[in-house]
């Protein structure tokens, strides 16, 4: 089993930035993991936002390419998300979750373990 913790939420105005983080723990986080951020907003399905790998490559969601960056610190067993310039669009529960696989995924249903969300709320 792995444990994800997210933190880092919270509201903030338009143009804004944000930083989530998700800490590991559990079983040995070991080098196939790869980890993804999703996203939640009211009303709506389950969105993918990025992804990376035990070596580094990333995935983007082609909305927040530009804006948004994730980023891991394996010796930490956490991964960041690194939100700018946000849009009240952004708004939505933030997912980080863990993939048994080095193959970076953006499908959900491909992840195994999940943290429980932590709110973003981006006002206009």
């Amino acid at each position: 089993q792995v444990q994800l913790v997210e933190s880092g939420g919270g509201l903030v105005q338009a143009g804004g930035s944000l930083r989530l983080s998700c800490a590991a723990s559990g079983r040995t986080f070991g080098y196939s993991y790869t980890m993804g951020w999703f996203r939640q907003a009211p009303g709506k399905g389950r969105e993918f936002v990025a992804a990376i790998n035990w070596i580094g490559n990333t995935f983007y969601y082609d909305t927040v390419k530009g804006r948004f960056t994730i980023s891991r610190d394996n010796a930490k067993n956490t991964v960041y998300l690194q939100m700018n310039s946000l849009k009240p669009e952004d708004t939505a529960v933030y997912y980080c979750a863990a993939r048994g696989s080095a193959a970076v995924s953006r499908a959900g249903r491909e992840y195994d373990y999940w943290g429980q969300g932590t709110q973003v709320t981006v006002s206009s």
